[in-house]
């Protein structure tokens, strides 16, 4: 999944909503039910993501809208094998990355 957001150290609700193509509702709603997301939040309550918290929605978008799994099968994932599933799931974003600007660079011969 490639999102369209520059490179910040914070992110709105709303950037991040719509990069995802969702309801800023079901990103608040995923912070509450997985705790690896911690935004920030400003005087006013704003809430502010960090690259860290992107990557971590980026692998539970992965997990519920491409994997198909359940909220809870999602957080057991999570728990037993974060750290490898998580590097795993980077690998792949990378290489997909690399095959996109490949497929660019072919287009432009």
């Amino acid at each position: 999944m490639h999102l369209d957001l520059p490179e910040k150290r914070y992110y709105a609700i709303g950037e991040v909503a719509k990069a995802f193509n969702v309801n800023a509702s079901l990103i608040r709603f995923w912070e509450k039910e997985f705790d690896i997301i911690k935004p920030k939040k400003n005087t006013k309550g704003n809430r502010k993501f960090t690259p860290e918290d992107i990557k971590n929605l980026k692998f539970i978008y992965h997990l519920v809208k491409e994997r198909g799994f359940t909220l809870e099968g999602a957080k057991i994932h999570l728990k037993e094998e974060k750290k490898q599933a998580l590097e795993k799931f980077e690998i792949v974003e990378k290489l997909q990355n690399i095959k996109a600007q490949l497929i660019k660079i072919k287009s432009q011969l």
